[in-house]
């Protein structure tokens, strides 16, 4: 691939974000995102076949820009299940604002594209596997509160930290991100760690 085609893509990713940022997903077509680039639909279509493909590359190359797997990485030095927890409220709270356009247009189209569907869920595995690991952490350390199943807990807590929950909180009830973060994990601490 010649760096002018390195050059293109890279253009289109970004302005395919800047779009979907600015329209938190809403309305955003093909023809938009050639505009913003600079560059004719048909140049798109050169470098992603599809809506999907080209939502799909521009959700890996935001994740590769904001260093998602560095900041997963931080999770490698919790010591405790309760550090684990918390760190993955802190990566995924400050993650979700800095993403939200791009997961807003993948939740709308998820319901209606088989591809955008397995790529979310490939998404969520992955948060819902280091939410597991939490909660698997707090049961072996005997700190688990009783009742809870290791499955039911790692459910309770994918859904606290969900994009609608942290919408819910920042956007239509006005708090600030720290204040998601900081009572989501006192939250979570209440009840799940004993």
């Amino acid at each position: 691939m010649s760096s002018e085609e390195i050059d293109t893509k890279t253009k289109i990713l970004e302005a395919s974000w800047r779009l979907l940022e600015a329209h938190q997903g809403q309305g955003v077509k093909m023809s938009d995102i050639a505009k913003e680039a600079g560059i004719s639909r048909q140049a798109v279509y050169l470098h992603f076949a599809s809506r999907i493909e080209l939502m799909i590359a521009t959700m890996n190359y935001v994740d590769e820009v904001k260093g998602l797997d560095a900041r997963l990485a931080q999770l490698n030095n919790a010591t405790s299940g309760t550090e684990l927890l918390n760190a993955c409220v802190e990566v995924w709270g400050n993650y979700i604002p800095e993403i939200y356009g791009l997961a807003k247009a993948m939740l709308m189209m998820r319901d209606t594209d088989e591809d955008m569907a397995a790529a979310w869920n490939s998404s969520m595995k992955c948060l819902r596997d280091v939410c597991q690991n939490a909660i698997e952490a707090l049961y072996k350390e005997g700190k688990l509160t009783e009742g809870w199943s290791i499955k039911e807990a790692t459910d309770m807590f994918m859904a606290t930290i969900s994009i609608s929950q942290w919408e819910q909180l920042t956007m239509e009830s006005g708090w600030s991100n720290e204040q998601y973060v900081d009572w989501t994990k006192f939250l979570l601490s209440r009840t799940f760690v004993r």
